[in-house]
């Protein structure tokens, strides 16, 4: 069969297919539709989705604060929004402020009474606070170190022994004692326990710059830098939440509160070659005498100047939460009704 051919009948077929199907369609066109009763259907139910939306609240912004023995008047714009952007960070930085919270019940009682000791305003004890969270090994990346978090020369201008053995840093009493001292250095340039606060962050030598620049000698009235103009009012949001960390959205019971560590001394002169072998000698390990001396930062002492060391040693059953009640330095943290 010729190509032209099959060509040809394959013309032909579809030409006849045609009619047909133009056929039925005008069949189809002039019949009567067929109507299929069908069951009416419900339309779905749709469920609505149920979403979580937190509720955000913080405290109301008190009009005024006293602060150390002197009332603050907190109505002036940007005292006003210089405390509410630390309150919004005390209640939203949820794991720090209860960390700090719980860690207050360790390291009050001993603070505390060495402030008052040395006639250092109570509230100083939320500068502490602030500058290191409650952690007393901690230490910034410009070096400061321990609850006061001072800096090396600082620190041993103050009479403090900072070397690779040894950094009182971290001794919570004789840092507390060189704070007082130098708060008080502070107060006897200033006379004022705000602007004292400020030098605390920025040092004693610039804010004295800024107060003769400005003509003012409030820290609240000086144009600092962010950093140093944030402190202060740090220092006042960290006192509100101790008062009421309720009002901050933090409810605690008391066994959710770090408990003190009863301990006695040991007086050490000498060297020590190995301080494991001395923490196994009264019943601890290395990693607890560690904690409970953190200004211990070497294996072994060599103690060439033949210093005085008073290293703590835990009292019996003083590790263990659920042997003794414990005690809650402030009562007003605990939650009513827990």
């Amino acid at each position: 069969m010729t190509k032209l051919t099959y060509f040809t009948i394959c013309i032909a077929s579809l030409l006849s297919i045609a009619p047909i199907n133009a056929k039925k369609k005008k069949q189809a066109a002039n019949s009567t539709p067929v109507t299929i009763p069908t069951k009416p259907t419900e339309a779905p139910i749709q469920e609505k989705a149920i979403v979580s939306t937190p509720i955000y609240t913080q405290i109301n912004i008190p009009t005024k604060l006293n602060f150390c023995g002197t009332e603050v008047d907190l109505t002036r714009f940007d005292r006003r929004e210089g405390i509410d952007r630390e309150i919004l960070s005390m209640t939203f930085m949820h794991s720090t402020s209860m960390l700090m919270l719980k860690r207050a019940n360790r390291y009050f009682p001993i603070v505390a009474p060495i402030l008052k000791q040395q006639g250092i305003p109570e509230d100083f004890i939320y500068l502490m606070v602030i500058e290191s969270n409650l952690n007393p090994t901690a230490r910034s990346s410009a070096g400061a170190a321990g609850l006061w978090q001072f800096m090396p020369g600082t620190a041993k201008d103050l009479g403090l022994e900072v070397s690779s053995e040894i950094d009182e840093r971290m001794n919570i009493e004789k840092a507390t004692f060189a704070a007082c001292t130098y708060l008080k250095q502070a107060y006897e340039r200033f006379g004022n326990w705000k602007t004292v606060a400020a030098s605390y962050n920025a040092g004693q030598g610039r804010i004295s710059q800024f107060i003769s620049a400005q003509n003012q000698d409030n820290a609240l009235d000086l144009y600092l830098s962010e950093e140093t103009m944030r402190y202060v009012y740090r220092i006042m949001a960290a006192k509100l939440l101790f008062e009421n960390p309720q009002s901050f959205g933090f409810h605690l019971r008391k066994e959710d509160f770090y408990k003190p560590i009863a301990t006695r001394p040991i007086a050490v002169s000498g060297g020590i070659s190995n301080w494991a072998e001395f923490a196994e000698k009264y019943g601890m390990n290395y990693a607890t005498l560690r904690r409970l001396n953190p200004w211990i930062i070497a294996p072994s002492l060599t103690n060439k100047r033949g210093n005085t060391y008073e290293v703590n040693i835990p009292v019996e059953d003083a590790l263990h939460y659920g042997v003794e009640p414990m005690d809650i330095y402030n009562p007003a943290w605990i939650s009513q009704g827990e």
